[in-house]
C-alpha cells in the first residue's frame, strides 16, 4: 500500500509537468538559415593576425597538446642610420594549428606578448577527413574578420601598475656622499720593543 501511495503522487507530477510543457510555445532555432548570436567570449576557434607574430614559439613551447607549427627563418635588416650596425629579424613561413588536437584551453592566447592570437566566435571549420583539420596560416588570418571588438574599459577600475608607476613622481637626485658610511680613522699601530737576543754565555746581546 506504501509503494501505491508514492507511486500515485509522483505520476500526477510528471503529468502535470507534461501538461505544462504541452501548452508552451516552442522555440526553435532555425539553423542554418539563422545564425545564432553567440556571447562575445566564445571560444569557436583560434584567429591569427600574421604581422604581430614574431615566430618566438612561445605559444607552441606552452601548448599543452602541442598542435602549434611554426616555421620561421632570419633576415637581415639593414642599418637606417649610417654607421649603424645592421639587425637581423624573424620571418614567419608556417603557422599551423591542428583543430583535431586542440583542447581549446586558450594558453596559447593568454602567453602571446604580441597579441598575435585571438579567439573568434566562428565554429563552421568542420571537415569529412580529420586530416583537414589542420589548417594553416592564410586560414587563420582569414578568421580575423570575424573577431569581436575588445569589451570596454570599466571606468572604475584601478589603472595599470605601469601607469602608476609613470605618474609617481621621481626621486630626488641623492647628494654626492649621502648615505655613505664616515671613513674611520687609521688606528696607529703599537710599536713593540725588540727582543734581547742572548748570547752563548747567557748575557743579553745589543
Amino acid at each position: 500500500m506504501s509503494a501505491r501511495r508514492g507511486l500515485v503522487p509522483g505520476l500526477v507530477k510528471g503529468m502535470a509537468t507534461t501538461a505544462r510543457t504541452m501548452v508552451r510555445h516552442a522555440h526553435t532555432a532555425e539553423y542554418p538559415d539563422v545564425r545564432p548570436e553567440l556571447p562575445p567570449r566564445s571560444r569557436g576557434v583560434i584567429a591569427l593576425l600574421e604581422e604581430n607574430c614574431t615566430s618566438c614559439m612561445l605559444c607552441a613551447r606552452e601548448c599543452p597538446d602541442w598542435c602549434i607549427y611554426i616555421d620561421a627563418h632570419k633576415e637581415t635588416v639593414p642599418a637606417t642610420t649610417p654607421g649603424g650596425r645592421d639587425r637581423q629579424r624573424n620571418v614567419l613561413d608556417r603557422f599551423a594549428i591542428d583543430f583535431s588536437l586542440c583542447m581549446y584551453c586558450g594558453i596559447c592566447i593568454e602567453v602571446c606578448p604580441f597579441d598575435a592570437l585571438f579567439w573568434s566566435p566562428q565554429f563552421e571549420y568542420a571537415e569529412f577527413d580529420i586530416h583537414d583539420l589542420l589548417h594553416e596560416k592564410d586560414r587563420l588570418g582569414g578568421w580575423m574578420e570575424s573577431v569581436p571588438p575588445p569589451p570596454a574599459l570599466d571606468l572604475a577600475a584601478a589603472d595599470p601598475a605601469e601607469i602608476v608607476a609613470q605618474r609617481a613622481p621621481a626621486r630626488p637626485a641623492r647628494a654626492a656622499g649621502a648615505g655613505e658610511r664616515p671613513e674611520r680613522p687609521a688606528r696607529a699601530r703599537r710599536q713593540t720593543p725588540p727582543t734581547p737576543v742572548e748570547g752563548p754565555a747567557g748575557e743579553a746581546g745589543s
